[in-house]
């Protein structure tokens, strides 16, 4: 299996020690199962490497973007994470959760002034600020309320993480940021500095999702710090905090490798001290913001089986009753998966086909190249594996479906509902 938290007993898919099989009879599918274990477990190696390499002021931040909902940042309060957050939306969810949002780091490439100032009513503790037009809006609304609002600039270091063109954020050409080789970041740093009522308090760097690449982070931090460095010689500016944002990737399918987070931060930590050592500069308080590798492989989705397609000489599609509006990834990205069938893992796996969704659109498809059991007919139960990041977050009600619930498994013998399934109803809550 791809992740340890799936077994199987009896020809049945477990999933964090559950029978997946009882809990879609239980709960009803389309499903969206998440492991509080394991997240909380993934939340415990992020904060003690951070601590273990970095030292006590570095944190990681969770990325609300990956799966937002009011338990998740109920479980980010408790193990003493982070949050980067990049709406008011988000923003809201997590008061609502309880979350000190004076721990909360805002970023996005657009703040509305709408925004800026919701964040401000509540007390936000960072802006991430990508841009002058921004820095500007940030100004004005902390003038006006005659505060001094901590800001960190989002620069882009020029580096190709090696990831799906849609998920890469780093490069000189993103929409994100100012870009370190043109002269922006510096010239938007400058601009900073003369802000009366803003408090440059360091820089922030993203160059992608999903990635593997050994050195990525690594050369991130190192470009990030000899910027750093130059600032403070030529400007006299010191970084107090740098974060090099997230993207760490996790295991969808078999080929895709096992990552070590302690190892990875252990060498990101000894790339950034090196830079320090060399560059004559003090470590700042370094930051990084996971979110995929903290809920990606605590997420399962299971769906009914219902048309089975043969096509002689073609190809075969098995259809299930989700789609791209709970899971738009192959969609967008041409995503790959794992997909099982949870009630007939004793069986061999030959029948070649497409997991389609039931929407109508010929580009519904959750996974393409699957083998499943010859005898996959309607009523069976098929689990896609890892789908606990960017799934539900990204969730539509394309074709008037409702959305999945969210089931919370603990203990090996607990779930409750997180967020309830919607309704026909919820459907039109907002129709005048």
């Amino acid at each position: 299996m791809i992740c340890d938290n799936l077994t199987v007993s009896n020809g049945r898919l477990l999933f964090a020690g559950q029978d997946t099989v009882e809990l879609a009879r239980q709960y009803g599918t389309p499903l969206y199962l998440m492991d509080e274990d394991r997240i909380r477990a993934n939340c415990q190696v992020y904060t003690e490497a951070f601590r273990r390499h970095f030292g006590p002021g570095a944190r990681p931040l969770y990325a609300s973007k990956a799966n937002s909902f009011q338990r998740i940042y109920e479980i980010m309060r408790e193990e003493g994470m982070g949050i980067d957050v990049v709406s008011s939306g988000e923003i809201y969810t997590a008061l609502r959760a309880g979350y000190d949002l004076g721990q909360a780091y805002f970023h996005s490439n657009n703040k509305t002034d709408a925004d800026i100032r919701y964040s401000m009513d509540h007390g936000i503790g960072y802006f991430v600020a990508d841009n002058v037009e921004e820095i500007k809006a940030i100004e004005a609304e902390a003038a006006r309320r005659g505060i001094k609002q901590r800001v960190l600039l989002r620069l882009t270091p020029g580096i190709d993480p090696h990831t799906y063109e849609a998920i890469a954020t780093g490069k000189v050409d993103s929409k994100f940021g100012s870009a370190i080789e043109t002269g922006q970041a510096e010239e938007i740093t400058l601009f900073t500095l003369r802000q009366p009522h803003v408090e440059l308090v360091g820089f922030h760097c993203h160059v992608g999702s999903q990635v593997f690449a050994e050195d990525v982070f690594e050369r991130a931090a190192v470009i990030m710090l000899e910027f750093a460095a130059h600032m403070e010689k030529a400007h006299g500016y010191q970084t107090r905090q740098l974060d090099l944002g997230g993207g760490y990737g996790v295991r969808y399918v078999e080929y895709d490798p096992v990552l070590n987070v302690d190892a990875k931060v252990a060498q990101v930590a000894a790339a950034a001290k090196g830079a320090c050592a060399r560059l004559g500069i003090a470590l700042p308080e370094i930051h990084m913001e996971p979110g995929r590798s903290i809920v990606g492989d605590a997420g399962l989705t299971l769906y009914t089986v219902g048309t089975v397609k043969e096509i002689p000489g073609y190809k075969n599609y098995v259809s299930v009753d989700g789609g791209m509006p709970d899971n738009p990834r192959f969609a967008l990205y041409g995503a790959s998966y794992t997909c099982l069938l949870a009630n007939k893992l004793d069986q061999p796996a030959e029948f070649p086909c497409s997991v389609v969704g039931r929407c109508c659109e010929s580009g519904d498809i959750i996974q393409e190249h699957v083998l499943l059991p010859g005898s996959v007919g309607r009523g069976d139960i098929l689990a896609v594996c890892t789908t606990g990041a960017y799934n539900y977050s990204m969730a539509s009600n394309y074709n008037r479906l409702p959305r999945p619930p969210i089931v919370m498994l603990r203990g090996g013998n607990e779930s409750y509902v997180a967020v309830r399934r919607e309704s026909l109803e919820d459907l039109c809550r907002n129709d005048l």
